[in-house]
Protein backbone atom coordinates (compact mmCIF):
# COMPACT_ATOMS: atom_id res chain seq x y z
CA UNK A 1 0.00 0.00 0.00
CA UNK A 2 2.86 2.34 1.10
CA UNK A 3 4.07 2.00 -2.47
CA UNK A 4 1.13 2.37 -4.49
CA UNK A 5 0.88 6.01 -2.20
CA UNK A 6 4.44 6.47 -2.83
CA UNK A 7 3.82 6.12 -6.96
CA UNK A 8 0.76 8.07 -6.78
CA UNK A 9 2.49 11.17 -5.10
CA UNK A 10 5.34 11.26 -7.54
CA UNK A 11 3.03 10.72 -10.43
CA UNK A 12 0.54 13.60 -9.28
CA UNK A 13 4.23 15.93 -8.78
CA UNK A 14 5.63 14.88 -12.33
CA UNK A 15 1.93 15.81 -14.34
CA UNK A 16 2.03 19.38 -11.85
CA UNK A 17 5.13 20.03 -13.37
CA UNK A 18 4.32 19.28 -16.89
CA UNK A 19 1.17 21.38 -16.62
CA UNK A 20 3.49 24.09 -15.17
CA UNK A 21 6.12 23.83 -17.37
CA UNK A 22 3.39 24.14 -20.27
CA UNK A 23 4.69 20.57 -21.78
CA UNK A 24 1.57 19.16 -20.70
CA UNK A 25 -1.63 21.00 -21.34
CA UNK A 26 -4.96 20.69 -19.36
CA UNK A 27 -6.82 19.13 -21.93
CA UNK A 28 -4.64 16.44 -22.63
CA UNK A 29 -3.64 15.79 -19.01
CA UNK A 30 -7.08 15.13 -18.70
CA UNK A 31 -7.87 12.65 -21.30
CA UNK A 32 -4.92 10.87 -20.34
CA UNK A 33 -6.09 10.36 -16.60
CA UNK A 34 -9.77 9.57 -17.61
CA UNK A 35 -8.01 6.78 -19.71
CA UNK A 36 -6.53 5.69 -16.66
CA UNK A 37 -9.84 5.29 -14.34
CA UNK A 38 -11.00 3.24 -17.57
CA UNK A 39 -8.22 1.12 -17.85
CA UNK A 40 -8.47 0.95 -13.85
CA UNK A 41 -11.80 -0.62 -14.20
CA UNK A 42 -11.17 -3.55 -17.17
CA UNK A 43 -9.80 -6.65 -16.80
CA UNK A 44 -6.16 -5.63 -17.66
CA UNK A 45 -5.95 -3.79 -14.36
CA UNK A 46 -4.39 -6.41 -12.49
CA UNK A 47 -1.97 -7.54 -15.09
CA UNK A 48 -0.58 -3.99 -14.97
CA UNK A 49 -0.93 -3.94 -11.36
CA UNK A 50 1.44 -6.83 -11.03
CA UNK A 51 3.91 -5.49 -13.65
CA UNK A 52 4.18 -2.47 -11.67
CA UNK A 53 4.75 -4.26 -8.65
CA UNK A 54 7.38 -6.43 -10.19
CA UNK A 55 9.36 -3.45 -11.09
CA UNK A 56 9.04 -2.11 -7.88
CA UNK A 57 10.37 -5.11 -6.31
CA UNK A 58 12.97 -5.63 -8.59
CA UNK A 59 14.13 -1.81 -7.78
CA UNK A 60 14.01 -2.60 -4.36
CA UNK A 61 16.23 -5.75 -4.74
CA UNK A 62 18.82 -3.54 -6.87
CA UNK A 63 19.25 -0.58 -4.49
CA UNK A 64 19.40 -2.56 -1.09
Amino acid sequence: MALTVSAVVLLLITVLILLRTGYLRFGPGLAAALLGFFVASTGIAPAIRQVLSSIATALAHITA
